[in-house]
């Protein structure tokens, strides 16, 4: 599907609206992730030690099509554009949903999509990942943003880090001399503790490991930035669906949970704070959006407007789920209750590929803003 337009005079602005095919797909994932990683069912997996569901992922990624969604039709995929899979990321983060759609059906993709498709290597991997039968994940800092980027000289060292790595099947891995696909299997992976259970991090070791080249290092370097840039821009996306799900549960307890006979969310204090809550909601939905189009689009401000989103929706996102949690009172406080998986999620994603300032610091620098 493509991005959608509007025409004003001599300029064209993006229709932010939901299509009925991206209202459709939404409808879909939802129930999906309704039935199949609901709150009970996360909880307990952040709880144990496999938080990461492969059914699930094998019923997102393989059978509903989506870890194909960027992937053009010509390499197997569903030719959509970053509209549909920053709609795919809203549900995901409604849920906190285990799976590695972002790190392998955008980011590692995004990675070999920039690279020249007619290496044989190449398009082979986009087409097993399209599938969704194999997953892979860009050995870099899950805190590395695409401003501050940078590639170790050798394939060899340790990367700490390293989002669902412990759960990826290929390791893109960058480096100086090039960009290697490295056997999952042949890399040493070592689980770490995040504060979002629901997004595994892991430190990869890469001392005498052999891999395949798939490009030099000058396409290496553009190619992460493209894939870390589309990433910043949609996981903007499911912060918002994080601040949705935080919003729309705190609002609705709120008129359940009573005090002095009266529901809380009709004290006129509760009601500023989730007021204030709505308008940032409405504004980050507003960011977002304009980030996934702006990728869709190919356009010329997609930098800007991805680091706008993320300074502005990762503060939301944190927000809300703190009001959340507070405003739930003490069951917000409890292990039974989801609103800390929203919270560490929020938190995690917060310094996810680029924190707040250095997202702020590239807005000056792309409006010619002198920093003090």
């Amino acid at each position: 599907m493509k991005a959608q337009t509007a025409q004003t005079g001599t300029e064209t602005t993006p229709d932010l609206l939901y299509s009925e095919a991206e209202d459709d797909l939404r409808a879909a994932v939802r129930a999906l992730l309704a039935d199949r990683a609901d709150a009970p069912t996360v909880l307990a997996r952040a709880e144990s030690d496999t938080p990461y569901d492969p059914e699930l992922w094998r019923a997102l990624g393989a059978r509903m099509d989506l870890a194909g969604l960027l992937v053009p039709e010509k390499l197997g995929g569903q030719g959509a554009s970053h509209r549909e899979a920053a709609v795919v990321l809203e549900e995901i983060g409604r849920a906190v949903a285990p799976v590695p759609f972002l790190t392998s059906a955008v980011i590692a993709t995004e990675t070999l999509l920039a690279l020249d498709a007619e290496v044989a290597e190449v398009a082979s991997l986009v087409r097993e990942l399209a599938s969704g039968h194999r997953t892979a994940a860009l050995v870099v800092p899950f805190s590395v943003g695409p401003h501050t980027v940078r590639l170790p000289e050798t394939l060899a060292g340790t990367v700490s880090a390293v989002a669902d790595a412990a759960t990826a099947d290929v390791l893109l891995v960058p480096t100086a001399e090039g960009l290697y696909a490295v056997d999952a299997a042949e890399a040493a992976v070592v689980p770490l503790t995040p504060l979002d259970l629901t997004r595994p991090l892991a430190a990869v070791t890469l001392d005498g490991v052999s891999g395949t080249l798939l490009a030099g290092p000058d396409a290496t370097l553009v190619a992460v930035r493209r894939a870390l840039l589309a990433g910043a821009g949609l996981l903007a996306s499911e912060q918002l669906g994080v601040a949705e799900w935080c919003l729309t549960e705190t609002v609705t307890y709120t008129r359940e949970r009573k005090q002095f006979n009266r529901p809380v969310g009709s004290f006129q204090a509760l009601k500023h704070r989730m007021a204030q809550l709505w308008l940032e909601v409405v504004s980050a939905r507003a960011a977002a959006r304009n980030a996934a189009d702006a990728l869709a689009t190919d356009s010329p401000e997609v930098a800007l407007a991805v680091a706008v989103a993320q300074a502005y929706c990762a503060r939301v996102a944190v927000h809300a789920a703190e009001e959340c949690v507070q405003l739930h009172g003490g069951i917000g406080m409890t292990w039974e209750h989801p609103a800390h998986l929203y919270l560490k999620r929020a938190k995690s994603a917060q310094i996810a590929l680029g924190s707040a300032g250095e997202h702020r610091a590239a807005i000056a620098e792309l409006v010619d803003l002198p920093t003090p």
